[in-house]
């Protein structure tokens, strides 16, 4: 019979994959020995793995360019880095090896940009493009890089107040855009997004605030919808309004050049994942060429603000199953050395899916589990596995350590968990190294982060001077 683990994921997935194979009963992620990573660091620990970073921007860049050779389509790719989705130097540095622009969302994102172009890393022609609300600090800061001639600095206008406030500060010329406040899908709570200026009153607003004042330029029509770029009817019809709205505020203002439809690709969250990225990219260029040449105006330069597209497949986390409880006849639970609330929050506060894999014991039989934290937190839980809403893992040993890995971590988690502050019941977080390759193609790993110590913790808490 076919009952070991192997067996399972051979049978059920096209396996092994690009990133995924094994190696007897021990689990390897981009040829990188995962059990050896254990041996060497211990667990808990989380990865980032900086090759897959520039991997993916080289895909989207190549995917945006031959679609715009094939299509004859006059206008230029650029592709942006939304800096909240990881703020990280390290991921910051490796993504700008690739010749990219950067997206900002608030004060601080200002500080690292001016941090970057101090030590070179980030070169005056590149974009920023400084978007989300902008409180004073924010506005402060965007005004040094106008003042500091930045001459690619777009301030993407999010309300009514902004284009003032920021007068207000500098006789500089500068450039802007405009956020589309978008519709919704029907599903969501509200309506229209409380980002951006709503369709109807963008016209006007240029009319009334931009079209005569010689100190700004309106270079950018910002589009963005919550769900992401997805093959269906609501992203198709929200696109052509904004294509529409583009075109008819193109015939008024020559300045307008570029169409920045924001982030949204969607990463790999399954081994049974399938999205045709190529198609995608082809059908959006080929829907803004077909608008922008039947109403006898120039397409636009198109301008993308990949976050979780750019880094999240690159991380990973690996905990060891402590002990297994047997609650019921039905119910195992596999308790982590860690916890699911402080390093993988997205897992528990809107149920987003990871892949989960074991990294040891594939060769062993499996059981239906369920995957639980550290915490005395009932949510401190992992049920969202892809395996038709359970969890199988080769079977729990006392005195043979089992492994589990999550994998394509690598957008949003330290920030919202809150990297290098408390942790819920104080659980420390993991230790956090960076998996690089050297001239030679050979894997190197360094520590970035040890796992964090009693002592900080009490500092935080004013127990410690």
């Amino acid at each position: 019979m076919n009952t070991k683990y192997k067996d399972l994921i051979e049978q059920t997935f096209d396996f092994p994959q690009k990133e995924f194979n094994r190696t007897n009963s021990d689990l390897f992620f981009h040829n990188i020995d995962l059990i050896q990573l254990v041996e060497d660091y211990g667990t808990p620990l989380k990865f980032t793995y900086l090759p897959k970073i520039s991997e993916n921007i080289t895909l989207a860049k190549k995917w945006f360019n031959r679609a715009i050779k094939k299509l004859g389509y006059k206008g230029n790719y650029h592709y942006s880095y939304c800096t909240k989705s990881s703020h990280f130097k390290y991921v910051l540095e490796e993504a700008l090896k690739n010749d990219i622009h950067i997206e900002t969302s608030s004060a601080f994102d200002i500080d690292i940009v001016k941090s970057l172009k101090k030590e070179g890393k980030l070169n005056e022609d590149a974009y920023v493009l400084c978007n989300g609300f902008k409180r004073e600090q924010y506005i402060t800061n965007i005004i040094d890089l106008i003042n500091g001639d930045h001459k690619n600095c777009i301030v993407i206008i999010d309300n009514y107040e902004e284009l003032n406030l920021i007068l207000k500060s500098t006789k500089n010329k500068f450039k802007v855009g405009i956020r589309i406040a978008s519709e919704e899908e029907p599903k969501f709570e509200f309506y229209t997004s409380r980002l951006g200026i709503g369709y109807k009153n963008i016209v006007s607003f240029y009319n009334r605030e931009i079209k005569n004042n010689s100190q700004v330029e309106l270079k950018m029509l910002h589009f963005f919808i919550n769900t992401g770029i997805k093959d269906n009817a609501y992203y198709w019809n929200e696109l052509l309004k904004c294509i529409t709205l583009y075109i008819e505020l193109k015939k008024i203002c020559p300045t307008l050049d570029s169409l920045n439809i924001g982030g949204g690709f969607p990463i790999k969250n399954s081994l049974a994942f399938a999205f045709d990225y190529e198609y995608m990219i082809e059908e959006i260029i080929h829907q803004i060429q077909t608008a922008c040449d039947e109403a006898k105006v120039e397409v636009p330069d198109i301008f993308t603000e990949f976050g979780s597209f750019t880094v999240g497949e690159s991380g990973g986390a690996i905990y060891e199953v402590l002990y297994q409880k047997k609650q019921n006849d039905r119910e195992r639970w596999n308790i982590i050395n860690s916890s699911f609330i402080t390093t993988l929050p997205d897992s528990w506060a809107i149920n987003k899916r990871f892949i989960m894999l074991p990294i040891n014991k594939w060769d062993k039989e499996y059981e239906r589990v369920l995957l639980g934290g550290l915490t005395c937190d009932s949510d401190d839980y992992y049920n969202s596995e892809q395996h038709i809403n359970a969890i199988y893992l080769p079977i729990y040993e006392k005195d043979k350590p089992l492994y589990i890995g999550f994998f394509n971590t690598g957008a949003y988690q330290e920030s919202i968990g809150g990297f290098g502050g408390l942790q819920h019941c104080l659980i420390p977080h993991p230790k956090h190294i960076l998996i690089d390759k050297n001239k030679k193609g050979e894997i190197t790993t360094k520590i970035f982060k040890d796992q964090q110590k009693s002592k900080e913790l009490l500092s935080i808490l004013g127990y410690e001077k």
